[in-house]
């Protein structure tokens, strides 16, 4: 029970990586808050935290409303008194629009962007001066192998999850000194309800390239989650860790 005692809040935790995540940190201790867009995946998994034996609070929101995710962790620290632990999970291509960035448009590129990298800026910086002045804390970015890789016809996702790469290592470089961890976890394809959106050939010309043979499960990413948020890592900091069965190497 690594995380007993401990605050964990978890953004895009409705469905996939998100709720695997959450439900890890409640198997090893923690209290959890749990954030989505949508309620009904968000009340199942709060459920499934009950029956564990956890406090759970559930916010239903749109991560990408600046006022609004303020407005949220001011009520979350008020309930809970503290943030340890942030895990930024947010985030997604363009799914059955994306295309080639010849033939893309802004609209496209402000949604991915948005989604996938101004959530994780507009949650951090709720937490940052809590964990500066405690000086503890533990924050995970969820990137993708995909800002590495530079795969084609999602540009402006790997664009974004490049940004969040380029993040984590410049706020590691100012919270370290407060003794507070920020790192990024970088899947692969990871079989997720949004997978069953990307088209077909994107997902069988990617599965080829990995040497394992088959692409993440939820789970997966999770457990390298659970370890950088863990003591276990707690002088590992501006790091990225790929989770993607060897397809690329970092």
């Amino acid at each position: 029970m690594e995380f007993e005692g401990l605050v964990a809040v978890i953004t895009g935790a409705g469905n996939g990586i998100g709720r695997a995540c959450a439900l890890h940190m409640a198997r090893n201790g923690a209290d959890v808050v749990i954030l989505d867009i949508e309620t009904g995946p968000l009340d199942q998994v709060a459920a499934e935290i009950v029956k564990l034996g956890r406090r759970v609070t559930a916010y239903a929101l749109d991560l990408t409303d600046y006022a609004l995710v303020k407005k949220t962790f001011a009520r979350i620290r008020a309930d809970a008194g503290r943030i340890d632990i942030l895990i930024n999970n947010v985030g997604q291509t363009a799914r059955e629009r994306i295309s080639e960035f010849h033939e893309s448009s802004p609209e496209v590129w402000d949604f991915v962007i948005n989604v996938s990298l101004k959530t994780t800026l507009n949650c951090t910086r709720q937490v940052v001066a809590g964990m500066r002045e405690r000086r503890s804390g533990k924050i995970v970015n969820i990137s993708s192998e995909s800002a590495l890789a530079g795969d084609a016809t999602i540009a402006d996702y790997a664009a974004a999850k490049a940004g969040v790469i380029g993040f984590t290592r410049s706020l590691a470089r100012e919270l370290g000194p407060f003794q507070v961890t920020v790192n990024a976890v970088l899947p692969g394809g990871t079989i997720t309800r949004a997978t069953e959106r990307v088209p077909k050939e994107f997902i069988e010309e990617n599965l080829k390239k990995v040497p394992m043979g088959r692409f993440n499960e939820p789970d997966d990413i999770a457990n390298a989650v659970g370890f950088l948020a863990s003591d276990r890592a707690r002088f590992i900091t501006g790091q990225s860790l790929l989770v993607n069965g060897g397809r690329i190497f970092n």
